[in-house]
């Protein structure tokens, strides 16, 4: 769960707390930086010297100057390789049981000493590590990053609020080359009062909140946050042999439970999940906060996070189709659509209509009509279009031997064969033959087909009796558009499956002069690929995953959970939703979708039930939205009261000025983001009535608040959200639950307020 959206240091005019903490590490940051270019500085001597122990001449010393070249060069190179943005993690420590210490500076307790909790629930730290890609020490030795793959670094992954062992803090710093972006903190001991330096320790986002629950005086809120952690826990470290679905409403920290698990799994057991993790996210917004909470899992391709759209290679969804649109091409409906149109396509108006061949000094043709008939016999086989090509060449080769009239020229069946393969080769060696077999039968690409289907005639022809007419119509004029969406994409991976790669011949590869020569190795280090250029290059190459993580899995359409269940056929998974925040109109359609995924797998099932993000005054204003979307469901429960009721606001002048002056306000009233929520045709329209407000406020579609938090919300007219599809109502559910602290809604007159500025959505 993301505790702030679209975090930045900049835009604030308020001393925060996070901006403080953020300082705080770019200090580190600075030390850090300048400890690696004097190790730098010092690999670079080190090669210098090796060269001058060259002049002395000897066996002796020519060994130990190659020997030296090749140590300083690879320590160099890996130095300059890792040296942009690297550093992600800390983790702030109790008083160990032992004061032993590590080879990489850190102590080795894993449980706090006695005495290092007083009796009051105070405690001070006594350690602090940082994470990172690579370990770093300072002059004396003292670690300044702890390499992330050291036992010293394991608390990162594995502590947990139930087992914390000595981690009171954990945080995530997100930073761009030498620049610290922003922090967010998980509090693993929130009933702690913990000093640092004799400070109290800060604590930034969700932390944040479960540290005022943990630090209440009454013992019911307390037992609250224990039961927050037990039920966490138990997703976090439930076994991975199967499927995981774990379900809960807003603000019960099913994303942020999810991250962690991918986590603890691959720490846990790093050999069994080498065949990587994919995490899927809805939009790119929830994709670009999940990087920045998990950045160390990207090393070594061990885990790919990705949008839905961008879960083909080459493709980025980068459009929006209206509702109506969205729901013909997510449908299963469109299978049946798809298959006809990778056979139709090969029908392309520019196609050649009859063959003309010489074979045994004979000119041979076929004419349409019987093209037609070899390619309705080719089509009649159940391998992929592309794959039936050799198919299509043969039952080619066929129909011109039988129309030659050699076949009954000989009764002895080993002439015959020979005379067939001579007469096989003389064709195919014909450059006319080939030229039409690649224009009459030519290897469709998804995209080819996808841009066939935007003619609305062929697309007309190809989903009779599956599409309706102004189905047919929204669909092709959407594809006629410069771009895709994030449906397309489904379609396009989709297509890629029916459509079939054909094998490509491997290519030799050319000699190099320089592997004639020996030694090099020794004189001339290789630069090392850079674990990042690692992680690019597997993630490329895999198209499988060995467990995957679906976020906001209740809005996956039944296309989309096709192209998500190709990349784990033989996965684990952990699937986290939230029926009652489904923008999918048929979730029992897209249930069948997403059983046939998952496959024979067994279900574990976990729920989620207190809600620590929105507080009780807003959490109590999005259940009559609920009550009216999904009749009967359970809202989880709102364990924190601000005291600060929703307030609603009229439009009375333009609806431009009342959404701008609204997000002013409430930009003054908190301390970090402000998010400005509209229904998805007002996307563009609501950035320019907020221009020059600053990074903090930040307008967004319906669709792309999903996942996502703001200390404060602006919900921009209900009754347009709600209207914008049959699932509207669970939209304007999902808009009315991003906030921390404060919301406004505005009501235009399609809202119809009443003399308070209460929509008629809103009240009781």
């Amino acid at each position: 769960m993301a505790a702030q959206a679209h975090t930045s240091a900049v835009g604030s005019v308020h001393d925060s707390v996070r901006d403080r903490e953020i300082s705080v590490e770019q200090e580190h940051l600075d030390r850090v930086y300048r400890r690696l270019e004097e190790k730098i500085h010092e690999a670079e001597f080190l090669m210098n010297d090796a060269a001058k122990r060259g002049q002395v001449g000897t066996p002796g010393a020519l060994a130990e100057r190659d020997a030296q070249v090749f140590r300083a060069g690879v320590h160099l190179n890996r130095l300059n390789n890792e040296f942009e943005d690297f550093l992600f993690g800390r983790i702030d420590l109790l008083l160990g049981k032992d004061g032993k210490k590590g080879p990489d500076g850190a102590y080795t307790a894993v449980e706090p000493a006695e005495g290092a909790v007083r009796p009051d629930n105070t405690a001070d730290i006594a350690e602090t590590l940082h994470i990172g890609r690579i370990g770093v020490l300072d002059q004396d030795y003292a670690p300044l990053v702890i390499d992330w793959r050291a036992p010293a670094a394991a608390p990162f992954y594995r502590s947990t609020p139930v087992d914390p062992g000595r981690v009171v803090r954990r945080r995530v710093i997100r930073s761009k080359g030498r620049r610290v972006l922003g922090v967010e903190d998980d509090l693993m001991r929130p009933e702690l009062t913990a000093y640092l330096d004799g400070r109290e320790l800060p604590v930034i986002g969700d932390g944040a909140l479960m540290a005022a629950l943990g630090q209440a005086r009454t013992h019911s809120m307390r037992d609250i946050v224990a039961s927050i952690q037990a039920e966490q826990d138990m997703v976090i470290r439930a076994p991975a042999a199967s499927v995981t679905y774990v379900e809960g409403g807003p603000g019960t920290g099913k994303t942020a439970v999810a991250l962690h698990r991918a986590a603890y799994l691959l720490y846990q057991d790093r050999r069994r999940y080498a065949g990587g993790i994919l995490i899927v996210s809805p939009t790119p917004l929830l994709v670009a906060y999940t990087e920045g909470v998990l950045p160390s899992l990207g090393e070594e391709g061990q885990v790919a996070i990705r949008a839905l759209g961008s879960l083909v290679d080459g493709a980025e969804a980068t459009l929006y189709d209206s509702p109506a649109t969205a729901r013909a091409k997510g449908s299963s409906r469109m299978l049946k659509v798809l298959r006809k149109a990778a056979r139709g396509a090969l029908e392309r108006p520019d196609a050649p209509t009859r063959l003309r061949v010489v074979a045994f000094n004979r000119r041979l043709e076929l004419e349409a009509e019987e093209l037609d008939r070899v390619r309705r016999a080719a089509l009649g086989g159940t391998a992929p279009v592309n794959l039936l090509r050799p198919r299509a060449r043969k039952l080619l080769l066929d129909a011109l031997w039988e129309k030659s009239g050699a076949a009954g020229r000989h009764t002895d069946p080993e002439l015959a064969a020979e005379l067939r393969s001579s007469f096989d080769e003389d064709v195919t060696g014909e450059d006319s033959f080939t030229e039409f077999l690649d224009a009459w039968w030519p290897e469709l690409t998804p995209a080819q087909v996808l841009a066939a289907m935007a003619d609305e005639r062929r697309l007309g022809r190809w989903a009779r009796r599956v599409l309706n007419p102004g189905e047919v119509r929204r669909v092709a004029r959407s594809l006629r558009r410069d771009g895709l969406s994030v449906h397309d994409i489904a379609l396009l991976d989709e297509l890629q499956a029916v459509l079939g790669v054909p094998a490509r011949p491997k290519k030799k590869r050319e000699l190099d002069p320089l592997d004639q020569l020996t030694g090099l190795e020794e004189l001339m280090p290789v630069r090392e690929e850079t674990q990042r250029e690692r992680a690019e290059r597997l993630a490329a190459e895999r198209v499988e995953y060995a467990h995957v993580i679906v976020d906001e899995a209740q809005d996956l359409t039944p296309m989309q959970w096709r192209m998500v269940g190709r990349r784990g056929r033989h996965a684990t998974w952990t699937v986290v939703g939230d029926p009652a925040q489904s923008s999918w109109s048929d979730p029992d359609e897209a249930a069948e979708a997403r059983d046939e995924a998952l496959g024979t797998r067994p279900r574990r099932r976990f729920q989620l039930t207190v809600n620590y993000r929105n507080p009780a005054e807003i959490a109590e204003l999005a259940s009559k939205v609920l009550a009216l979307a999904m009749p009967g469901s359970q809202a989880p429960t709102a364990v924190r009261s601000t005291g600060v009721r929703p307030r609603f606001s009229v439009v009375s002048d333009s609806l431009e000025k009342t959404v701008r002056a609204e997000a002013e306000r409430l930009r003054g009233a908190v301390d970090g983001t402000v998010g400005v929520v509209v229904a998805m045709q007002r996307r563009e329209e609501a950035r320019r009535w907020l221009a020059g407000l600053g990074d903090r406020v930040v307008a967004l579609g319906s669709l792309e608040a999903k996942g996502l938090e703001y200390d404060a919300t602006v919900v921009v007219s209900p009754a347009e959200i709600a209207d914008e599809s049959p699932a509207g109502l669970r939209v304007l559910y999902v808009a009315l639950t991003r906030a921390t602290q404060q919301l406004t809604v505005v009501s235009g007159e399609r809202d119809e307020p009443d003399a308070d500025g209460v929509p008629d959505l809103l009240r009781d």
